[in-house]
């Protein structure tokens, strides 16, 4: 039963009553350390709060929780730029090009500096000057599923792979004469000085002069395999035909004709393989929403994993699938499609007889461009609706500028690419979106069991107007919504108090994250530009007391005589668990406490005298 104390100079320990000399001396023991500081200091420095400062998000996207300080520098998720030291600014500008109808785009390439795309069966070539497709130069004999565009014999061409049946893949070397050829074809690359290309059954071909394939090696595997066709790096150094498969990565060897397995093994998956291409020192193979980064060189091969799906991955509505990988001077671009075809799914009774086929829906979600620059990942472009699929991707300098094209919703759209690494500072020309939000990781400051308190948040800004400006919000405890700080459209440091300035008595927090909206006006080659968001806060212990009494034992006390008593001191010091103790008549048993003896110290009698006095300090752990 709870202990009660009524008597003056009297507390109960451990079930057993002692009387005290003088009061109980009460104080706050969960209290952290005092901050030792050498030499100069930092903008943690401060004895009675702590600083959470984000400055630099070059570590890209993919972390739900942080843990700082080394994760101090990525995002949850972002559309703005990340790869800038002291600076968050807009995305790159997205332009659509014309409206053609409502066919689905299944290719894009190049001829003589100009973009062509596949319309559903219908071929059309983009005015740069008008913002044109003109009208339909070829009917394909079924869908396009590649561009590629190469030399052989001394002429350049430009061939769609396509499906149907006959399947087969169309060429042009002028734009205007289209050649059908009937060889069937899934996808097309040039190397050797020849045209290669692979069926749905994985028979590769090659031709040397267009129009007369010759049947080389076929691939071990199930019809429908093949998920990508491109030219990498073998160990010894060498380039080779690698092919995605369903079943893993597979190398030709041109010298037996025959596909050997590489290193690169993993389960079959519907999705495996359908990114696969050469960036830099290495050959990439997506699986679903990852990605196997395989190293060739000095006849040793090296697996890593580096897709966005590492640590926290992505938010579940822009999961999906990559459908293809594209290189450019500074990143590996992956090309997220977040839907994907409904399939059926049998159910059972409780007999295990087949009760019922019921369709799984398809997945939903906004499909992407993520950009990884062999360090982080960046959302390049997020989709504006729900549910539409990104079909194709092609890199060019096309009308004479580097640009990324891709198609989506039955238009082709393309983006200014930097031929270089840039500094938005320096660069006055580039163009940005009208919109990004940045959201950071959840903040715990490592100790998410610990209420913390935050005081005043204080974004640094540039490149603010009245047009060009940043909406600031914060979210605690896991929760889903925002709470709104306020708009800046003002240069330099704008501080907010928590929860407002009126009644700046600061928030209690667990976990805190924070969201920046950027938004520009009508020119597009303005930003504004987050160079700091800084956080100061407070860590504060559950209130936890230590209490210092002074315990008499002399005489008899509580029907037990002094010898007793000590004995029973004795026990509450040594045993393993928590004693209760209480020196007050709470109804409630709010001032009941569990605690620790941390000490004792006192004057003893000797021989059979066992009076004296003890102090004794007692606290909650």
């Amino acid at each position: 039963m709870p202990a009660t104390v009524q008597a003056a100079r009297e507390v109960s320990l451990n079930g057993v009553r002692y009387k005290i000399t003088g009061p109980v001396e009460s104080s706050l023991s969960s209290i952290y350390p005092p901050k030792t500081v050498t030499g100069d200091t930092t903008k943690d420095s401060q004895q009675s709060a702590s600083v959470l400062a984000l400055s630099d998000w070059r570590g890209g996207i993919g972390v739900n929780k942080m843990q700082a300080p080394e994760q101090a520098n990525r995002a949850w998720w972002s559309t703005c730029q990340l790869r800038y030291r002291g600076h968050l600014v807009l995305p790159a500008l997205a332009t659509a090009t014309a409206v053609v109808g409502s066919a689905a785009v299944g290719a894009i390439g190049e001829l003589s500096n100009e973009i062509y795309a596949a319309f559903g069966t219908d071929v059309r070539k983009y005015n740069n000057t008008t913002d044109s497709w003109g009208s339909s130069l070829a009917t394909l004999p079924g869908a396009a599923t590649q561009a590629l565009t190469f030399r052989l014999g001394g002429t350049v061409y430009l061939a769609f792979a396509t499906t149907g049946t006959p399947g087969g893949y169309t060429y042009t070397s002028d734009g205007v004469t289209w050649v059908d050829d009937t060889k069937d074809t899934q996808f097309l690359v040039f190397w050797n000085n020849r045209l290669w290309g692979i069926d749905a059954t994985g028979q590769l071909w090659f031709s040397t002069a267009l129009g007369v394939e010759t049947n080389e090696a076929q691939l071990p595997l199930q019809n429908d395999s093949v998920t990508s066709m491109f030219v990498g790096r073998l160990p010894n150094g060498d380039l080779a035909i690698f092919v995605g498969t369903t079943d893993g990565l597979w190398v030709h060897d041109m010298d037996n004709a025959m596909f050997h397995e590489t290193e690169l093994v993993v389960p079959k998956h519907p999705d495996n393989g359908k990114g696969g291409t050469r960036w830099r020192d290495s050959t990439f193979y997506s699986a679903g929403n990852g990605i196997h980064r395989y190293v060739n060189g000095a006849n040793t091969a090296v697996i890593l994993q580096m897709g966005p799906d590492k640590d926290d991955g992505l938010p579940s509505d822009k999961r999906g699938t990559i459908r293809q990988l594209a290189s450019t001077t500074n990143e590996l671009l992956a090309i997220m499609d977040s839907t994907s075809a409904p399939g059926s799914m049998n159910t059972f009774d409780s007999d295990g007889v087949l009760s019922a086929a019921a369709v799984i829906p398809p997945d939903t979600g906004f499909s992407s461009i993520l950009g990884w620059d062999g360090r982080a990942w960046e959302c390049k472009w997020l989709g504006g609706n729900v549910g539409q699929a990104i079909s194709y991707a092609y890199v060019s300098n096309a009308y004479s500028t580097y640009r990324l094209w891709w198609a989506t919703n039955q238009r082709v759209y393309y983006m200014a690419l930097p031929r270089d690494i840039i500094n938005p500072n320096e660069i006055t020309t580039f163009a940005y979106a009208l919109s990004g939000d940045h959201e950071t990781p959840w903040f715990t400051a490592d100790q998410a069991e610990v209420d913390k308190l935050a005081m005043e948040l204080r974004v640094e800004l540039a490149g603010a107007s009245a047009s060009e400006t940043a909406v600031v919000s914060y979210g605690l405890n896991g929760a889903s919504g925002w709470t709104q700080l306020g708009t800046i459209t003002a240069n330099g440091i704008t501080p907010y108090l928590f929860p407002n300035s009126t009644s700046p008595a600061g928030t209690d927090f667990r976990s805190i994250r924070f969201k920046v909206s950027l938004a520009r006006g009508s020119t597009t080659t303005l930003t504004p530009d987050v160079l700091s968001l800084t956080l100061t806060f407070r860590k504060k212990l559950p209130a936890k007391y230590s209490h210092i009494l002074k315990i008499d034992l002399s005489g008899e006390y509580g029907g037990r005589s002094a010898k007793e008593r000590r004995a029973a001191l004795i026990t509450a010091i040594e045993l393993t668990t928590k004693v209760e103790f209480t020196f007050r008549d709470d109804a409630g048993l709010t001032r009941n406490y569990w605690v620790d003896v941390k000490q004792a110290t006192g004057l003893e009698e000797t021989g059979d005298d066992e009076s004296g006095l003890s102090t004794v300090m007692v606290e909650e752990p």
